[in-house]
């Protein structure tokens, strides 16, 4: 459930595939509400603009979060696989996620219980020495921002969400912005 600051929420929702986590945070939006959406994949975009074309509320947007300038949100939800980027990569998209909370927001995103240890196990040394350089920084935002997390034992396989906020100034402003998120793409 996306919280209610008791006015118009901007929310993101980042990596929304297919939309089925899309159908939640749409169902508890308002009427005044705003829900951005940013999907790499263009098949996955053009899907979601078919299924949400009449719905106001929604601006869809294509290309990688890194290609876009971003508003200012009360709640960002993100489903990227975190475990399929290099170090450098996770902490760009952190910080200009965490950077974009408006004060009390919060970021929340999903994981898959196992998915590191079947990673590490399966990869060759190169992708396992990736793999942990990013799981690494991963953990030290998680040890900085996290505020909760669950465990979502119902969902196959099972997933731990995290639920951070900021805690400070990001640590790193190298990406340069390609686009104006508050702009709706065609």
């Amino acid at each position: 459930m996306i919280p209610n600051p008791g006015r118009s929420r901007a929310v993101l929702e980042v990596g929304p595939g297919t939309g089925a986590v899309t159908r939640y945070i749409t169902d508890s939006l308002g009427g005044l509400d705003t829900l951005d959406l940013i999907e790499a994949n263009p098949r996955f975009a053009a899907l979601l603009r078919h299924t949400y074309a009449g719905d106001p509320r929604l601006r869809i947007h294509t290309g990688l979060i890194q290609e876009h300038e971003l508003a200012s949100y009360d709640t960002i939800v993100c489903g990227l696989p975190f475990a399929n980027f290099d170090a450098r990569t996770i902490e760009e998209i952190f910080d200009r996620l965490l950077g974009s909370l408006r004060p009390g927001g919060t970021l929340s995103f999903f994981g898959y219980v196992g998915g590191e240890t079947l990673r590490r196990t399966l990869a060759d040394a190169a992708d396992r020495e990736r793999t942990l350089a990013g799981l690494g920084v991963l953990r030290r935002i998680l040890r900085r921002h996290t505020f909760r997390t669950e465990t979502v034992l119902g969902n196959l396989p099972p997933a731990r969400v995290h639920h951070l906020a900021p805690a400070g100034p990001p640590a790193h402003s190298e990406w340069a912005p390609t686009c104006d998120c508050r702009e709706t793409s065609p």
